[in-house]
């Protein structure tokens, strides 16, 4: 019939409700509408099931195509029982809306989360999902990425990956954890727990289909479309779950599973060709699919984000050519692209994989997961720069359980040499292949031997051509890549290769990391079966480097350790052999030519090899990311140890794990335990791959499988290994696995082997000697834990199986005594190892306490608990322990045995002997000696003298002004034979000597003050870098220049002159005695030697004197800085002290020689003055113009330097005597106040001496006086006793004195370093960090560090206790932030969550509490944006910048300010940004996270500070407009602003948004933590605008709608939340307008609440209103509304009304947050949040007469309530609430429940507010909810009588008026719109009005009601029909109480409301009508 004559929809039916749909279907179509009956739809299905099921079918046919959306709506909404076509439809119509429908959102939402869709409803949409993607064997991946979506958005991703069929669901998994959803190893291991063999034979069908060259296949078809191909790192963690499964499935799917793992490494690594000439016919091509993998030539910039292992995508940023190729990985996500395998052969030079890891390495003691090593994926090398860093993907391959080494060593190269990271010309790799060509050539082909080419490789490797070194590093590369395919070589060749191999070791081509790769190789070849072509490779090599052998004795042992070494050639053995001996220090049975290294660790051996290498670098220090840790072949899978990078290629030693390295204290590392065992006789070691199984078999031991795997072991070990696998036990399992001890112990007794177990005991006894007796370093943490968890185990093995330990293995009190006498350090290993020993005996019958021998301990312990200076945490672990045993302490009766001398002389040493006293610092001056330089040629033998003779002038006696000076003193000795003679001759000596001087005078002094001067001006600037007063500095210097230069010169002039002036005199005197006889010539030698010896000394001293007057000048000039700098910084105000010196010498020098901050130390003055007082040649001068200790005292002409210091001084001494006067004569002996006395001298030494030294003592005595006060006999005097430590403190911190930056520094040192016994003294620090005296960054990493991942206990408890204070508690420290404690919440949250079970008491709470307050708005995914803005917090306050970065940023600012406002910028300034970018990078910006991170902090400050002097130009000026100035500062700040929207934009590849994310959260990290900073320090000075600007202008920039914005959207804006909330008014007043005004801009409102789909925005926005309640409550609640409070009053409240009149959903939904954190007397505020209602509810008018509530459609659905109001609940409190409304018990809950709400006595504050909120309407739930299933609605009479009521009734009672009051608003917040809270609560009111036993009650029920009407409107509904009802309804007898007629201003109020409300005829009659009644 056509639907035009009759239509079902004309009709009355009950219609499909299609209002939710967006785009409806066309109305006027009467076809269409026909489909909107539902009978029809009914009527239709139900024929289907009565035989007509085809033709129903077909009828269905036309809706299906051109109305589906309202198909299935009615599909969905019809209740009916004929569900087979039904489902049929369904399941047809589903594909249509996962394709593009307009509908299809709205459609999947409705039938996944629709109210009464039954659960079969989503199996059929799971269902349809897999048949659309699977449909064809297509299998479409871009369909897949539409269920992904679809799934995502339904919230139905982990329903779905539940779902079946397996195949589908293993391709969206993979999926999925490729976008981060899901970790797919976890996923896929408790799937195959779950199902078993079927799924994992589904993984191996899809490994098959998506990777066909997994089974060794041939390549597929070339066009085998990109996105069908499979990630390598979804491949390997699917090839690491399936292999550690392979062993429990069928034969033959075992097998395909390992032929898969097999040819993986095939896949990921493209086979090479080898050299020519190797291989007859050139190698057969690779097989792999290595199209599908291998990495592509990335075009640069689509290469941007991760490395896209597709193959090259476009990118619509191609026209930017100028763009870095990499602003990508810069904040790429964590998830390398090399997950897995170590990245391909050779990695993209585009796709800098090198900064993986580069932030990780901050982030302390992270304990790496599988995928550990890709966190807090780097900012920096991402923009561009490669970073080399330490092997990223170390970790993962240690942790992939069981893989067969082999397969995924691969090591990657481009870690190896950097250098060799190029791709290579083709040139070059031609030459370095046409070399390789000639090595295997046979003449006549050109050939060359390999020692040729091993000469030539030297060369080029030293090469000052670029060319030749590129071969060089070709042909390496070459050859190290070659090493897989070296077995397929022939015989002959291989030979040749291996002499090669060896040589370039032998020739120390290759270092450092290559080299460790090159010995491995080595190393690996010799372990193959004797007899192999590997083998013979290996023995080739060596033989070649045998000689270099003894620089790497550890090599040795590893080579020794070989099972067929003994089948060695015989030189080869005794080669090895000999190092072997030399490491244990015996001598070797035969001696051999060499050197023998001394015993030592690798380390050691490690460094002497670098030293006779030319041109290593030095070893790194522990703790930079170090690139020397090779990866260990035979590897165990124990991820958990973690070795400290040590420049040690560790990969020598057998089945140490490495994992990632890390700077980290709290590591275990086993090493003490290798070398002591390196050190003891062989134990026979399994063949390789039995060791293999055994670390599986131990990896995968769990309680289930016990037996199973007991078998296992028995099968798998011959009985000669046992000892191997019991010391493999203990060593590498026990001593670093304490969690796993029992389980080891159960497997002892399943094992049941007598000797085995004795072998466990004696290995146990062994590792714990050595550990007793091993280097006891107080940072060896490392070993201490070692030591406990093996005493651990000892008790386990021992007593708690009833056996003893005995006497003759250890004897525990005498250990105790030993430990004792030798000192802390000894006690800190022992007394927690005996602990845990004793621990056990809880378990054992025999041995529990009250057994004599455990007793007779723990009286030693109790003795020892009882000494005073006891560490605390060892008097911890003894109560602890007494605590596990159940002793009370106090009852232990503690001996003498600690004081008994007789038992020390019997004493048995069971610890190493004492430590050598170190030397006495004296000897360690420095000595400086000067190095004689060779004297001019002119010397002949004659008259030279030996040794300088003794000086005869001092040094003022001559004067050296002129030649004229030398007159006086020349001497002439008047009997020499000559003289007497020729009298006349006298005349020629002057002449003589003046020429010899003249000559020499000017070469001498210019060298020697050349010399002398470098020398000098190093030391100096050394010795004085942290002394301000630059006179002390300028005379030390001129001291010890004069010294150096009389030195020199004396050296250098003595001999010549003494030539000289002979050579002069013999002329002089032959010119005038003509012609001289042959005895006067005798004569003239004899006179001419004899005056030239007398007058030597004086020449010499001449010159000295002359050199050394000139030298003073020149030493100044050289100094002019260092002098200007301490000037400057005076100036400013400050101290001066250079910061790097300061660093260096803090972290690298021992204590003994390390330079304080101030003056130089006496002990090293003295030097000074030694050279002052005996200057060389010259007599020592003791004359008193120059006093000793001249050089101490500041210069007098300096005094006015000090002065400011002297002024603070002396106040801080003023205010502490007055402090000290105002002291009670009873407590002048207390020790608290004999302390002040001592810091008040202390004051007085450091005013007196002025000097950084002092000030530093004198910091560090106050600080520790603050930490060692816990409690005094007097409150008073302890708050005295803090205030006035506090007040030296601040004293100090002045920026006239010291400032605060050295201050917080050096005071963040001391709480560091202090020592523990009261490290962890909560009210000292908290009083520090109150007063801003810490540096919070660094306190926080080493707070984290100090819990040692939770194992510390008291550190833990003491960062709970702070944590609670300061965040918690929020009392007084309002400057402290989340940030500010970011690493300590961490490692709390993780200790929280990995030690449920033995967590400190509270912490799961705290944790809790910590979230809430923190996180409603946080996602902590470590290395997350989260992370990103927090770190960028914290680096906000760093400011050591490195020289120059400064000036740079302000030059890069100042350009793109320029570029920007330049008219060629281009739309949104893309132009300018690009050529800007070119100049960050040229700038060297780019190259690291640190520096870009200060680089945005640097911009940051300075547009601040530029609106600063902007604004402080107004105040000088007044005339100038205010619009003018925002402008100018707005010219800066928004140019900065573009350039960070932009880099937000462009970083990373248009579709990686984690890049964008990261980089946004850490700039905005950053400019939060330059506001924090710049509000604490300025204060009432702060100005808002610049960083309101920054944000709102941000805001407005990313919220652009632009695509690549839109995709960040949600993300942009939770960054933007929590911005706000870190910034909220409590911790930054001072930003309170702006922020007010950034949160309720209209851009971020609608955002937040209307554009984020499902509501996203709305917790986010809910928690900033919370903020800016928790913020005005104080003011409001105390009613101190001054100026700007009342202005920012007003603004709440515009906020509100915008909300109530747009998002009045919004109110609704959080009323009962909003209103838990408003003051109860703010009584509008609260209204405007109650009267929201719906906005597509109607609300019936309150005032119609006889309204039937209870009759409206409304009134029985419950309203959304948002907040978790429960979670305020104590769980105790709410286990017997629920307990009473279900059963009224227990009875006493009732009475209870008055003392269980109230907190205090203090009026005003008694009772927990939120508390009683939460129990209100908690309570009102469970009675609807009751109420309901009894089949009735709420009503007067239905409430009544129900434990629900008892308790609403009982409180109205039992509370008094403070309680009753905030109990009945309780109740009326919830009176709202009409809904089925609204009407229990109103009913509830009424009831217990009409019930209530006193007129006080109903009075307060009255007041309540009533205040909330006498307000401005709006009312809420519920709360005016309530009112309404209680004065109208006669049966409330309202009228006649008499607090309604109390005075005659009351009872009017009562009439007006009374008549607003009812109108007034009807309240006249009421009134009277009462009356009269």
């Amino acid at each position: 019939m056509s639907p035009e004559v009759f239509c079902f929809a004309d009709y009355p039916c009950h219609t499909v409700a299609i209002d939710i749909l967006k785009a409806p279907p066309e109305d006027d179509n009467k076809e269409i509408a026909t489909w909107k009956s539902l009978d029809l739809v009914e009527s239709l299905l139900r024929l289907s099931e009565v035989g007509q099921y085809e033709p129903v079918k077909q009828l269905f046919s036309f809706p299906i195509k051109h109305c589906p959306d309202m198909l299935v709506l009615a599909l969905l909404q019809i209740s009916t029982s004929w569900h087979t076509l039904r489902h049929e439809l369904i399941s047809t119509l589903m594909p249509i809306f996962l394709g593009n429908h307009p509908n299809s959102a709205i459609i999947l939402h409705y039938a996944w989360h629709g109210q009464g869709q039954s659960p079969s409803i989503r199996q059929l949409i799971m269902h349809s999902m897999a048949e659309w993607y699977m449909r064809g064997e297509h299998y479409d991946q871009a369909k897949l990425s539409r269920i992904l979506d679809v799934a995502q958005d339904l919230k139905s991703l982990s329903m779905l990956l539940n779902a079946t069929p397996f195949a589908f669901v293993i391709d969206l998994a993979a999926l999925a954890s490729r976008r981060e959803y899901l970790k797919l190893d976890k996923w896929l291991t408790d799937k195959i727990r779950e199902h078993g063999e079927p799924f994992i034979l589904a993984c191996v069908t899809f490994l098959k289909r998506r990777c066909p060259s997994i089974m060794g296949g041939l390549a597929p078809d070339k066009d085998q479309p990109k996105s069908a191909q499979l990630p390598p790192e979804t491949l390997a963690t699917m090839l690491a779950c399936l292999q550690s499964c392979a062993g429990s499935v069928s034969q033959e799917l075992s097998e395909t599973i390992l032929t898969m793992v097999a040819n993986c490494s095939n896949v990921m690594n493209k086979a090479r060709q080898p050299p020519p000439g190797v291989m007859p016919k050139g190698r057969a091509p690779s097989t792999s699919s290595l199209d599908a993998i291998s990495p592509v030539q990335i075009d640069p910039l689509s290469a941007m984000g991760s490395l896209n292992l597709g193959g090259s995508t476009t990118s619509h940023t191609q026209n930017m050519q100028g763009f870095p190729s990499s602003l990508s990985s810069a904040f790429s996500n964590p998830q390398s692209p090399a997950k897995a395998f170590p990245p391909l052969t050779n990695p993209n030079p585009s796709t800098p994989f090198g900064g993986i890891g580069s932030l990780s390495s901050q982030l302390p003691g992270m304990d790496s997961g599988p995928l550990g090593s890709g966190i807090g994926s780097s900012i920096g090398s991402g923009l561009g720069m490669p970073a080399v860093t330490s092997d990223p993907f170390g970790t993962r391959k240690m942790s992939t359980p069981g893989l067969n080494p082999p397969t995924f060593q691969q090591t990657d190269l481009s870690q190896v040499w950097p250098e060799a990271n190029q791709h290579f010309s083709k040139e070059i790799d031609d030459e370095a292949n046409s070399y390789f060509q000639r090595i295997y050539n046979h003449p006549p082909h050109p050939t060359m031997s390999v020692d040729e080419v091993l000469e030539m490789l030297q060369r080029f490797k030293d090469s000052t051509i670029k060319r030749e070194r590129e071969v060089f590093n070709c042909m390496l590369r070459n050859l190290f890549e070659e090493y897989r395919f070296f077995p397929q070589y022939p015989d002959k060749e291989l030979h040749i290769t291996a002499c090669l191999f060896g040589g370039i070791i032998e020739k120390g081509l290759v270092t450092y990391m290559a080299l460790g790769l090159a010995l491995r190789y080595v190393l690996e070849a010799l372990r193959k079966p004797f007899g192999s072509k590997m083998y013979y490779f290996g023995i080739a090599a060596l033989d070649r480097f045998k000689n270099r052998l003894k620089d790497y004795p550890q090599y040795c042992q590893h080579l020794a350790s070989i099972g067929h070494f003994l089948q060695f050639p015989h030189h080869l053995q005794e080669c090895v052999q000999y190092i072997e001996y030399g490491q244990q220090s015996r001598d070797p049975p035969v001696k051999l030519q060499g050197s023998i290294t001394t015993p030592g660790s690798l380390a050691l051996a490690q460094v002497q090899a670098q030293s006779q290498q030319p041109g290593v670098p030095k070893a790194p220090q522990p703790g930079q990311a170090s690139t020397l840790v090779t990866t260990t072949t035979a590897t165990t899978t124990v991820a958990k140890t973690t070795t400290i990078a040590r420049p040690t290629p560790s990969g020598f030693k057998k089945d140490v794990p490495v994992s990632t390295i890390m700077p980290s204290i709290n590591t275990t590392n086993i090493d003490t335990l290798l070398v002591a065992t390196d050190q003891t006789e062989r134990i026979v070691e399994p063949p390789e791959n039995v060791q293999e199984k055994i670390a599986f078999i131990f990896n995968n031991l769990s309680q289930s499988n016990m037996t199973q795997k007991v078998e296992e072991l028995k099968e798998t070990v011959k009985e000669e290994f046992m000892p191997w696998v019991s010391q493999y036990l203990v060593m590498k399992r026990v001593s670093i696995e304490p969690n796993f001890h029992s389980l080891y112990s159960n497997f002892l007794d399943t094992l049941k082997n007598p000797d085995f177990g004795k072998m466990v005991l004696s290995e146990t006894y062994r590792n714990i000697r050595v550990l007793l007796t091993s280097d006891k370093a107080a940072a060896n943490f490392s070993d201490r834990s070692l030591l406990k968890n093996l005493g651990h185990w000892l008790g386990m093995i021992t007593l708690a199986k009833n056996k003893p330990i005995l006497y003759t293995d250890l004897e525990v009190k005498s250990l105790l005594l030993e430990a004792y006498v030798k000192g802390q350090q000894e006690l800190l290993y022992v007394v927690p190892f005996v602990a845990k020993v004793l621990e056990s005996s809880l378990r054992s019958v025999v041995f529990r306490p009250q057994n004599p021998w455990t007793m007779a301990i723990m009286n030693v312990l109790a003795e020892l608990h009882q000494e005073h200076d006891l560490k605390l945490n060892l008097k911890f672990e003894i109560e602890v322990l007494c605590k596990n045993l159940s002793l009370d302490i106090n009852d232990l009766k503690p001996g003498t045995l600690l004081k008994d001398k007789e038992k020390l002389k019997s004493l048995e040493e069971q610890l190493s002997a004492p430590k050598k006293e170190a030397k006495p610092p004296e000897e360690m001056l420095p000595i400086v000696t000067t190095v004689a330089p060779s004297t001019p040629a002119a010397t002949t033998t004659a008259c030279t003298t030996t040794g300088p003779p003794t000086p005869q002038f001092s040094y003022h006696d001559i004067n050296v002004y002129a030649l004229a000076g030398l007159a006086p003193h020349i001497n002439i000795n008047i009997n020499i034979p000559l003289l007497q003679a020729h009298p006349q001759l006298k005349q020629c000596v002057r002449q003589s000597v003046e020429r010899a001087v003249q000559e020499l005078v000017h070469p001498v002094v210019d060298r020697s003050i050349k010399i002398a001067m470098t020398t000098c001006e190093q030391i100096v600037r050394k010795d004085f870098a942290l002394d301000s007063e630059e006179s002390r500095m300028r005379v030390a210097a001129h001291h010890m220049m004069r010294n150096l230069t009389a030195g020199m010169a004396m050296i250098t002039c003595r001999e010549p002159l003494l030539m000289s002036i002979a050579t002069n005199l013999k002329n002089s005197f032959a010119a005038a005695l003509r012609a001289p006889t042959p005895q006067q010539r005798e004569m003239m030698e004899e006179a001419a030697a004899r005056i030239a010896q007398d007058n030597c000394e004086l020449a010499c001293c001449f010159i000295q004197k002359t050199a050394v007057e000139k030298a003073g000048p020149e030493m100044d000039k050289r100094l002019a800085t260092e002098f200007e700098l301490r000037k400057h910084a005076r100036q400013e105000g400050r101290r001066y002290c250079d910061p790097v010196v300061l660093t260096y010498q803090a972290e690298r020098m021992p204590e003994q020689i390390r330079l304080k901050v101030g003056g130089v130390d006496p002990k090293q003055l003295a030097v000074y003055e030694e050279f002052a007082r005996n200057v060389p040649g010259f007599l020592p001068s003791n004359d008193l113009s120059q006093p000793t200790g001249f050089l101490a005292q500041p210069m007098k002409q300096q005094a006015w330097a000090t002065d400011d210091v002297a002024q603070i001084y002396d106040k801080c001494m003023a205010d502490l005597e007055q402090h000290l006067h105002a002291i009670p004569p009873a407590l002048a002996l207390n020790p608290q106040t004999q302390a002040l006395r001592s810091l008040l001298e202390a004051v007085a030494l450091a005013r007196n001496s002025r000097d950084g030294i002092a000030a530093l003592g004198l910091l560090q005595k106050a600080v520790e006086g603050l930490l060692d006060a816990t409690s005094g006999a007097d409150a008073d005097l302890l708050l005295r006793y803090r205030e006035c430590h506090l007040l030296v403190l601040k004293a100090l911190q002045d920026g006239r004195a010291y400032g605060p930056q050295w201050c917080n520094k050096q005071i963040t040192r001391c709480l560091i370093e202090c020592r523990d016994e009261y490290k962890y003294n909560v009210e000292a620090v908290e009083l520090l960090i109150r007063n801003h005296l810490v540096n919070m960054q660094q306190y926080d990493l080493h707070l984290a560090q100090s819990m040692e991942n939770g194992l510390h206990y008291m550190a833990v408890a003491f960062a709970m206790q702070l944590v609670k204070l300061l965040l918690v508690d929020e009392r007084s420290v309002g400057h402290i932030t989340e940030a500010d404690l970011f690493h300590t919440i961490e490692t709390l949250m993780r200790t929280s969550a990995h030690s449920r079970a033995n967590a400190p008491e509270g912490l799961p709470q705290l944790m809790d509490v910590v979230r809430s307050n923190y996180e409603a708005m946080i996602d902590r995914a470590h290395g997350g944006p989260n992370f990103m803005m927090h770190s960028g917090i914290s680096q906000a306050s760093e400011y050591d910048d490195p020289p120059g970065l400064r000036e740079k940023a302000e030059y890069l600012l100042r350009e793109w300010v320029n570029l920007y406002h330049s008219a060629a910028a281009g739309r949104d300034s893309t132009k300018a940004f690009s050529a800007f970018v070119g100049q960050m990078h040229q700038q060297g910006i780019l190259k690291t996270d640190d520096l870009i991170t200060r680089f945005f902090r640097l911009c940051t400050e300075m547009c601040v500070e530029i609106s600063y002097r902007a604004q402080a130009e107004q105040q000088h000026n007044p005339a100038a407009s205010a619009a003018i100035i925002r402008a100018k500062c707005y010219h800066n700040l928004d140019a900065f602003v573009r350039l960070i929207a932009l880099l937000v934009k462009h970083s990373g590849e248009a579709t990686n948004t984690v890049t964008k994310i990261n980089l946004l959260n850490k700039v905005l990290g950053i400019v939060v933590g330059v506001l924090i900073q710049d509000h604490d320090v300025r204060q009432t000075e702060f100005q808002q605008l610049p960083y309101h600007r920054i944000f709102i202008m941000l805001l407005l920039e990313l919220n652009a709608p632009e695509h690549v914005l839109e995709t960040i959207n949600f993300q942009t804006l939770t960054a933007f939340c929590n911005t706000f909330h870190i910034l909220r008014p409590t911790k930054a007043p001072g930003f309170v307008y702006a922020w007010l005004e950034l949160i309720s801009h209209r851009i971020f409102i609608a955002r937040m609440l209307a554009h984020t789909p499902q509501q996203k925005g709305w917790p986010m926005y809910a928690q900033l209103l919370i903020d800016l309640f928790k913020y005005l409550a104080p003011f409001l609640r105390n009613v101190e509304l001054n100026k700007p409070m009342q202005i920012l009053y007003k603004g709440t409240l515009r906020v509100l009304l915008v909300l109530l009149h747009d998002f009045p959903e919004f109110l609704c939904d959080y009323h009962y947050g909003f209103c838990d954190v408003i003051p109860p007397n703010c009584i509008q505020l609260r209204n405007l949040i109650l009267s929201a209602f719906p906005r597509n509810m109607r609300l019936p008018d309150p005032f119609t007469p006889n309204l039937k509530v209870d009759m409206l459609s409304e009134i029985n659905i419950a309203p959304r309530i948002l907040t978790n109001f429960t979670g305020v609940m104590p769980s105790q409190f709410k286990k017997d609430l629920d307990s009473y409304l279900k059963t009224r018990s227990p009875v006493t809950f009732l009475s209870e429940l008055r003392s269980n709400l109230q907190v205090s006595n203090e009026p005003g504050n008694r009772y927990n507010i939120q508390l009683i909120n939460a129990l209100v309407l908690y309570v009102g739930t469970q009675a609807i909810a009751h109420i309901h299933n009894k089949g009735s609605t709420p009503s007067m009479s239905t409430i009544t009588h129900s434990a629900h009521m008892d308790i609403f009734q009982n409180l109205a009672v039992d509370l008094d008026t403070e309680g009753r009051y905030l109990f009945l608003n309780a109740i009326a917040n919830q009176l709202r719109y009409p809904n089925s809270h609204t009407h229990y609560f109103s009913c509830t009111m009424l009831y217990l009005f009409a019930e209530a036993n006193t007129e006080a009650i109903q009075e307060q029920i009255t007041r309540v009601l009533l205040e909330r009407l006498i307000v401005n409107r709006p009312h809420p509904w519920g709360l005016l029909i309530t009112f309404i009802e209680l004065i109208k309804n006669p049966a409330f007898k309202f009228w006649s109480h008499d607090f309604v007629h109390c005075a005659p201003e009351i009872e009017k109020l009562f009439q007006s409301v009374a008549q607003c409300c009812m109108g007034q005829k009807q309240a006249q009659q009421v009134m009277e009508g009462t009356g009269a009644s």
